[in-house]
């Protein structure tokens, strides 16, 4: 398993400075393009950017600020983490990455999906209950245009293609696309049948439970003769210098969040057991470089993983601890985690 590849991953939470208030939009948008410059500096393969529209979040185009981040760096990949690809234009989508793509010297990535919330239907445009159909038929369009060439293309939910040709190309002919998948066994053999990499969202639970997708999604990919790649996954975590301090900093800003989310999704307020339950035995790598480091090793072998993305951040965090965390990933963890990787081939 020497040829993991280790990201980080943000929603452009709006952290909090020094003092504990809260910074401005675009600040919280120029200390992600800190934090990336700093995960290039400390050996992160990846970098990933999620789009939401809600105010807990700066990030809403990330693409624009990926094309920041190309500016400052020159090795680490930029991705999405997800692309909201329902609610937005493929064609749109394709020309804004081969852009990126073009200013990064071809580090752009995507990760397209559905996406955790909803609040981009409506403030796009598009109606929810054409939930499913927006995806299937968004998707179907944007393998088309993956292959650079015109295309001839018809659905119901957007105007139909005749012979389009779509610009820019990028340099190597193909932007490396991925889909995002929540734990739907259909999500995950349409990803086979598109012949994308699958990037499994584990959020809560044990991630062994996640063992039989990446099982359908090789013998879907079989079936439809397409490439079973390496599956991804993609983590909520937090990395401090201790065990006692990473619990102590992300404990707060996690409940805030978790019970926020919850209010509107009808959970109870989450109880500080049942969060150290999720760090001792589910999907929270939260804790020192070692205790990270073990866990996540343990995932990718359960998993047979060919990537792993650490969500970093959660809630109005303060910069400093943010910066720590990215620092101790890329310098501690990492390295311990191809250490343990390799220690067991």
């Amino acid at each position: 398993m020497s040829d993991v590849t280790f990201g980080l991953d943000t929603f452009g939470d709006v952290p909090t400075d020094d003092a504990g208030a809260l910074v401005s939009d675009a600040r919280a948008v120029r200390q992600v393009v800190e934090e990336a410059v700093l995960a290039e500096d400390t050996g992160v393969d990846v970098l990933a950017l999620g789009e939401h529209h809600r105010p807990e979040y700066a990030v809403s185009s990330p693409e624009t600020v990926l094309a920041g981040i190309a500016t400052r760096t020159s090795r680490i990949r930029l991705s999405s983490g997800v692309t909201v690809l329902s609610s937005d234009d493929p064609v749109r989508v394709f020309q804004r990455f081969s852009t990126l793509d073009a200013l990064s010297n071809g580090r752009a990535e995507i990760i397209l999906g559905r996406g955790s919330f909803t609040e981009s239907f409506p403030l796009f445009g598009y109606d929810l209950a054409d939930y499913d159909t927006l995806f299937e038929e968004k998707i179907e369009l944007f393998a088309e245009l993956l292959k650079e060439k015109p295309v001839t293309w018809s659905g119901t939910q957007r105007a139909p293609l005749v012979h389009a040709d779509v610009f820019p190309k990028t340099e190597s002919g193909r932007l490396t696309t991925w889909v995002g998948v929540g734990g739907s066994p259909e999500s995950v053999v349409r990803t086979a049948r598109y012949g994308f990499p699958l990037m499994l969202a584990i959020i809560g639970g044990p991630p062994k439970r996640f063992a039989p997708y990446t099982e359908l999604y090789r013998r879907a990919a079989d079936k439809f003769g397409t490439t079973a790649y390496p599956v991804g996954v993609h983590s909520p975590g937090f990395v401090a210098d201790s065990d006692e301090e990473a619990r102590e900093l992300h404990w707060p800003h996690f409940k805030l969040m978790r019970d926020r989310i919850g209010a509107l999704r009808g959970w109870p307020p989450v109880t500080s057991e049942e969060y150290a339950h999720e760090i001792e035995n589910g999907s929270l790598y939260v804790g020192s470089p070692e205790t990270v480091a073990r866990k996540i090793a343990a995932t990718v072998g359960a998993l047979d993983a060919g990537r792993f993305d650490l969500i970093y951040t959660t809630g109005p965090a303060s910069m400093s601890s943010r910066m720590r965390a990215v620092e101790l990933y890329g310098s501690k963890v990492v390295p311990m985690v191809r250490d343990i990787l390799a220690d067991g081939e």
